[in-house]
C-alpha cells in the first residue's frame, strides 16, 4: 500500500531536514539560472527572436489585453500587433502577467524560467523518494537540475517550456501516489503550455491504459489530447488569425495530418530512414537518453516524451532543423518526463531483479545519472559560468547603449537582433528586416547593425545597402558609432 511522505515540521523531523535541502537545491538552481541567463541579457547576446516576441505577449496580458507581439505582426504590417494566440496557443502566460506588475521588461521572463525550472525538483525529489529511497531522491534531482537540456533552454532567451518540467513532475509525483484524478488539473494546464503538449498527453495516455487498472483513465487521456491537439491547431489558432499549417514540417509524409498518419504506418522503412537523418536527430536522442542509461525504455510513462520525439524527429523539412538538434528550447519539454520515466523503468527492473542485484542498482544507477550529467556539463551552456571571459561585457556594448538612447519611448522601432531586448519595455519593437514586396513599408525607426550579420539578411554588405536604401527615402541618420547606425524617418525626426 503506498503511503504518503511525513510533512511533519518539527526541526529534529527527518522530512524537515530533507525539505530545507530540497530548499536549497531550488534556491541554487535559481541562482545559477538565473545568472545564466541574466549575465546574457546584460552583456547584449540575447536577440528579438524570441525573448522579445514573449516580452510583448505578456506585456499584453499584464495590461488586460491580448498577448499582441510587434515582432510577428512585422510580417504582415509593420506596426499592427499580431496575438501569440495565432501562432502558437500557449494561454499558460497570462498566470506571468501579474510579474510585469512588479517588473515591466523581458528580465522578469529570465528571472521567472529560472524559478520555474528550479520549482520542478520539489515534485521530482518527492517522485523519486518514493519509489527509490532518499540517496536516489537527491542523485536524480541533481541530474535534473544540471541537465544540458535545461540549460540549453535557459542559455536560449525564454519559452513557455519554462512550466512544462514542473507541471510533468507534479503528473507524475500523484501518478506514483494513486492518485489519478489529481493530476488532471495539471494535465490541464500542460495543454495550456503549448498545443503541441496535446501530444504529450496522448502520449501519456497510452502508456497508462496499458498499466492494470489505469485503462479507462489512459484512453482518456489519449482522446483529450488528440482532440485537443487538433482543435488548437485547426480551430482555435485560425480564429485568433493564424494558419493551421504554420508549423507543418512534414511535407515528405503529406498535406496534412491524415496523409501523414496513413504514410506512417503504411511506409515503415521511410520512418526508420527519416528517424536517422539527418544524423543530429539521432545524436540529440542519444544525449537525452544516454545519461538516464536508456532506462526510461522500460517504462510505460516514455511514450509521454517518446510521442513528442517521435512528432519532431518524423519532421523532413529545413524549417523543423530546431527541433532535432540539441540546442534552443525543445528538448526542456521531454526532459523531465523521460527522467520520471527513466526512474519509473529502473523501479520496473528493480522488481524483476534479484535483491542482491537490485538494492545496489538503487543507489549506483541514479548516482551515475547526477555523473553523467556532470560530464555533460563542460559541452553545453552551463559550462559558460565557469570561464571568466564569458562574464566581460563585449567592446561595442557602450555604443550600443548610446545608441538606443537616441530612440524615443513609445515609438516603431527596427532593432538589430542583440539589440532589441534592451529597449523593448519601452519601444514596440520588430526585427530589423529590408524591404521586400510582401513587406514594403518600414517603421519609422531603425537601429541598424553594420558589424555583425544579422538574422534577415545575407551579409554584412546587404545591411549595408539597406541603410543606404532608407537614407535615398529620406531617412535620416541620428546616430553612428561603432557600426552602429540609427536612422529616423523625416516624420519621426521632427
Amino acid at each position: 500500500m503506498r503511503t504518503e511522505p511525513s510533512l511533519g515540521l518539527s526541526g529534529g523531523s527527518p522530512f524537515f531536514r530533507h525539505r530545507v535541502f530540497v530548499g536549497l537545491m531550488v534556491v541554487v538552481g535559481t541562482v545559477v539560472y538565473g545568472t545564466l541567463g541574466l549575465v546574457k541579457f546584460y552583456t547584449f547576446r540575447v536577440g528579438v527572436y524570441d525573448l522579445v516576441i514573449f516580452d510583448q505577449g505578456v506585456r499584453g496580458y499584464a495590461n488586460f489585453s491580448e498577448p499582441l507581439s510587434y515582432v510577428k505582426g512585422n510580417w504582415e504590417t509593420p506596426g499592427v500587433p499580431f496575438s501569440l494566440l495565432g501562432d502558437h496557443l500557449s494561454p499558460m502566460l497570462v498566470l506571468l502577467a501579474p510579474l510585469y506588475w512588479i517588473y515591466d521588461g523581458p528580465e522578469t521572463l529570465i528571472v521567472a524560467q529560472a524559478i520555474l525550472f528550479s520549482l520542478a525538483v520539489v515534485p521530482l525529489w518527492t517522485f523519486v523518494r518514493r519509489t527509490l529511497g532518499v540517496p536516489a531522491a537527491y542523485f536524480v534531482s541533481v541530474a535534473y537540475l544540471i541537465s544540458w537540456p535545461i540549460a540549453e533552454a535557459v542559455s536560449f532567451h525564454f519559452h513557455e517550456y519554462a512550466f512544462v518540467p514542473l507541471l510533468t513532475a507534479l503528473v507524475f509525483e500523484r501518478i506514483s501516489a494513486g492518485k489519478l484524478a489529481q493530476t488532471i488539473p495539471f494535465l490541464a494546464l500542460v495543454l495550456a503550455v503549448k498545443e503541441d503538449m496535446g501530444i504529450f498527453v496522448a502520449g501519456l495516455g497510452v502508456g497508462l491504459a496499458l498499466t492494470r487498472g489505469r485503462r479507462l483513465f489512459g484512453a482518456t487521456l489519449f482522446v483529450c489530447g488528440a482532440l485537443y491537439m487538433y482543435l488548437a491547431t485547426h480551430v482555435v489558432i485560425p480564429f485568433f488569425g493564424g494558419q493551421a499549417d504554420r508549423y507543418w514540417y512534414y511535407s515528405f509524409w503529406g498535406a496534412d495530418q491524415s496523409d501523414a498518419i496513413v504514410g506512417v504506418i503504411t511506409r515503415p522503412h521511410d520512418v526508420v530512414t527519416t528517424l536517422f537523418s539527418p544524423g543530429v536527430k539521432a545524436w540529440t536522442v542519444l544525449l537525452l537518453l544516454g545519461p538516464l542509461f536508456f532506462l526510461c525504455l522500460a517504462s510505460p510513462y516514455m511514450l509521454a516524451p517518446g510521442a513528442v520525439l517521435l512528432a519532431r524527429m518524423l519532421a523532413t523539412d529545413p524549417g523543423a532543423s530546431g527541433w532535432w538538434s540539441t540546442h534552443y528550447h525543445y528538448n526542456s519539454a521531454v526532459v523531465m518526463a523521460l527522467v520520471c520515466a527513466a526512474v519509473d523503468g529502473l523501479a520496473r527492473v528493480r522488481r524483476r531483479a534479484r535483491k542482491e542485484v537490485s538494492r545496489p542498482a538503487t543507489l549506483y544507477l541514479p548516482a551515475g545519472m547526477a555523473l553523467m550529467m556532470v560530464g555533460t556539463v563542460p559541452f553545453f551552456a552551463l559550462g559558460n559560468l565557469f570561464s571568466p571571459a564569458w562574464y566581460r561585457t563585449p567592446d561595442r556594448v557602450p555604443a550600443a547603449v548610446a545608441a538606443l538612447a537616441t530612440v524615443p519611448d513609445g515609438v516603431l522601432v527596427e532593432t538589430a537582433n542583440s539589440l532589441g531586448p534592451q529597449i523593448s519595455a519601452r519601444t514596440h519593437v520588430v526585427a530589423w528586416a529590408a524591404k521586400t514586396a510582401e513587406r514594403p513599408q518600414r517603421a519609422p525607426w531603425v537601429v541598424a547593425d553594420l558589424d555583425e550579420r544579422q538574422p534577415h539578411f545575407a551579409s554584412v554588405a546587404d545591411q549595408a545597402s539597406d541603410v543606404a536604401a532608407l537614407q535615398k527615402r529620406g531617412y535620416r541618420k541620428v546616430f553612428s558609432e561603432k557600426g552602429y547606425v540609427v536612422l529616423c524617418a523625416p516624420a519621426a525626426c521632427r
